[in-house]
């Protein structure tokens, strides 16, 4: 019993001090005050400005359009990789799950000044141009986001029956129409979590970007921004404008609802396959 409350503690301790900055600043988001900490009375005031400040919604949209190419073009590479990996053989798959657990635990600095190094040497020698722009950023974030959509399908195909795909086939459907009908629905949740994660990862990048980005994008011919590496430019000569805590409500409620929403339809998805087990079975 003592052990079970001195667990309990310890889990919400954990969760207040996580939780607890965010909870603050989205407080001082409804306040016009220049520094977090100061109070200058109630006001919405700084939600109209955010949509005003053209240097912020900029840098948001920047960051919106990279995360979410990237995110598409992460996990379909990983997916398909995951799938591919899966039906190989078993020493090409242990040589694939190695290799992808290398980026996940290897330090964020490092994957980024080898990718500068490639871009550069790549546009010296090879392409003999400068390569840095926004396809060099986008390539950062997929290889950032890549490995992780992987471990995240990989388990759902080993918790799914390896026959069903080999079934359909034998029943006459394409490897095409297997795929889109029985494999895909049956590690959808572990894409669908690939894709929230790679969507994460970019939204939270700040070291590849800024060792990757290039001109382009809503910049025009300006140097990428995204929010990340705006709020690190900007703290070097002011303070971060208070429209950005109205930008971390926002982004923290949108992020909030989606969580929710996954999480009704993984249990919505669980409820209905147990009551058509449960039909199966009375019949």
């Amino acid at each position: 019993m003592v052990k079970k409350i001195f667990g309990q503690i310890y889990i919400w301790l954990i969760l207040i001090i996580m939780y607890l900055p965010i909870l603050i600043l989205m407080a001082f988001s409804f306040t016009d005050a220049v520094y977090v900490g100061q109070w200058n009375g109630f006001t919405f005031d700084l939600y109209p400005r955010l949509f005003q400040n053209q240097e912020i919604m900029i840098a948001l949209g920047n960051t919106l359009i990279i995360a979410l190419v990237s995110a598409l073009v992460s996990t379909l590479l990983g997916t398909t990789g995951a799938i591919g990996a899966f039906y190989s053989k078993k020493w090409f798959r242990k040589t694939i799950d190695s290799l992808t657990q290398i980026p996940i635990v290897n330090a964020e600095i490092v994957m980024a000044l080898s990718l500068t190094i490639l871009f550069v040497f790549m546009g010296q020698y090879i392409f003999q141009t400068q390569l840095f722009s926004f396809w060099t950023l986008l390539i950062g974030h997929v290889v950032l986001s890549l490995p992780f959509v992987y471990i995240s399908v990989k388990p759902k195909l080993q918790q799914m029956d390896p026959s069903l795909y080999e079934a359909a086939l034998d029943l006459g459907a394409t490897p095409r129409t297997a795929l889109r009908k029985v494999l895909l629905p049956e590690i959808l949740p572990g894409v669908l979590s690939g894709f929230l994660l790679s969507i994460t990862l970019s939204l939270d990048d700040f070291i590849i970007s800024a060792f990757t980005r290039g001109t382009g994008l809503l910049n025009g011919e300006a140097n990428i921004e995204t929010l990340s590496t705006l709020i690190q430019a900007t703290i070097k000569k002011r303070p971060v404008p208070p429209e950005m805590r109205a930008l971390t409500t926002i982004i923290f409620l949108v992020v909030a609802v989606a969580v929710v929403l996954v999480s009704l339809y993984r249990f919505y998805q669980s409820k209905h396959k147990k009551s058509h087990a449960q039909e199966r079975m009375g019949r």
